[in-house]
């Protein structure tokens, strides 16, 4: 041991441990055993961890099973875990054991060293507190990990994505309003098909985003139920028969999402289907940004030499060689946003199909990792995506009208009167010879031009006719 390192035990034995560190033996263990990717647990997640052990802290103390001036400390320590005052102290990899057991012990012995801080006592001695007795007391790391999994992921939700699907909702249904006058063609398998109003594409846009809404929900809802109480194999070994309900009361309190203890305890900790449902629903939200990403860069392709109705905001140069050039950046950025939440769902599918094993779920840590990052990404994605482009498209009205008028599928409107074969024919005249279907229909005199001119009038195609 030197001045900068502190020995420390475990069941185990001896562990050399830095000396400034708030962890113990156990947590260093971990560190030397999975030096893996470097990826830690982020802020939402040690939040959620510091929000148990508070609340399972007042329980014990309300409960008496642990005496109120240990529950206290515990609680004083906790609030600096959930303030995110210790977050250097949480240094275990994210690829560790299934259970996430090193997590939860880190956080064990973080508090627990804190607490005899708060105390005046010697940082790693366990008295007055001991991070197995006392800060997990009633617990296991396989009811508190994958309820921390479900209070980050639920909180992640209700804070960071839905707010953003729903700037994001707002700002399309802005725009379907804004548009709802400008006709365009339609486009369907990548061809020209009827006219369409670019307001009515929008509100298409804006109808995802407020689905994204409800699946968000819906996702929240997922997470509800919690598995704290159910200790090590859902039996509820070594704990009061009150502490679930109660704690799962406290979470609710503390963080305004509806918690409650599990239904059945053997099904959410041996399986993990909940959070899979919730990453699935994820999943959906970012294929719809993904289409809207995608339609608007389309739109907005050229500025010349594309299909160029939209205007998309220039916000930043495009390229290092092409002097002006201005690229869909935005939209690539919310695409490979997607793709990655696309990525980590089937991660966590994949997970959730493999590692159910009897009674315990042992792929937890990379599930919770993968989540809270497709969420914390989605939903930045989303905010800068409704920021920096879709509060600044414009249409370009005479490049819409343009290509509508050239388009051969406006023969649509004269099949019923005229014959589709007989349209149809106009069509391919028109198409070989470099002309609008409204300049052969005239050449032709099928029909009279008043009649022909409201039959051809781009904007009543964009309703039904009866």
């Amino acid at each position: 041991m030197t001045q900068d390192t502190r020995i420390e035990e475990d069941s185990m034995g001896e562990m050399t441990v830095p000396a400034h560190a708030l962890w113990g033996a156990s947590t260093q263990r971990a560190v030397e055993n999975f030096p893996i990717s470097g990826y830690r647990f982020g802020r939402r997640f040690i939040r959620a961890l510091g929000l148990i052990k508070q609340s399972a802290a007042i329980v014990n103390g309300e409960l008496g099973v642990v005496d109120k001036d240990k529950t206290e400390l515990i609680a004083k320590a906790a609030e600096d875990v959930i303030e995110g005052k210790l977050d250097e102290h949480f240094v275990c990899d994210i690829f560790q054991t299934g259970s996430g057991t090193s997590t939860n012990m880190n956080a064990n012995e973080v508090i627990a060293n804190r607490a005899i801080q708060l105390a005046g006592g010697v940082v790693g001695s366990k008295d007055p507190v001991h991070p197995n007795d006392h800060v997990n007391q009633g617990q296991s790391s396989n009811d508190v990990i994958p309820t921390a999994m479900h209070v980050s992921a639920a909180e992640s939700i209700k804070q960071d994505l839905l707010p953003a699907l729903e700037h994001m909702a707002q700002a399309l249904d802005a725009k379907a309003k804004a548009f709802d006058n400008i006709v365009k063609i339609g486009r369907t398998h990548l061809q020209d098909a009827t006219p369409i109003r670019l307001g009515q594409e929008f509100s298409g846009y804006a109808a995802q985003m407020k689905l994204g809404i409800a699946r968000a929900e819906r996702a929240l809802t997922a997470l509800c139920e919690l598995p704290i109480g159910g200790t090590a194999v859902g039996t509820g070994i070594n704990t009061h028969k009150e502490f679930g309900s109660r704690v799962s009361k406290l979470l609710a309190d503390k963080t305004g999402v509806p918690f409650k203890e599990a239904d059945n305890h053997f099904e959410n900790q041996h399986a993990k289907d909940g959070f899979v449902e919730a990453s699935g629903l994820i999943r959906t939200i970012a294929i719809s940004m993904s289409k809207i990403a995608n339609d608007i860069r389309l739109l907005g392709s050229g500025p010349r030499c594309g299909i160029g109705e939209l205007k998309i905001p220039a916000t930043q140069p495009g390229s290092s060689i092409m002097p002006g050039k201005v690229n869909p950046v935005m939209s690539e950025m919310v695409l490979q946003a997607a793709a990655f939440a696309i990525g980590a769902d089937a991660a966590i599918a994949h997970t959730g199909a493999t590692l159910g094993t009897f009674d315990l779920h042992v792929g937890m840590p990379v599930m919770a990792h993968e989540l809270l990052e497709s969420i914390r990404v989605l939903s930045n994605a989303a905010h800068v995506f409704t920021n920096r482009c879709i509060m600044g498209l414009e249409a370009d009205v005479e490049r819409a009208e343009q290509l509508v008028e050239q388009s051969l599928a406006m023969c649509t409107s004269l099949a019923p009167v005229i014959g589709y074969d007989n349209a149809a024919a106009i069509a391919k005249e028109a198409f070989a010879n470099g002309k609008t279907v409204r300049q052969v229909a005239l050449e032709k005199k099928v029909l009279p031009e008043d009649e022909l001119a409201k039959l051809l009038d781009a904007k009543s195609m964009t309703e039904p006719t009866g």
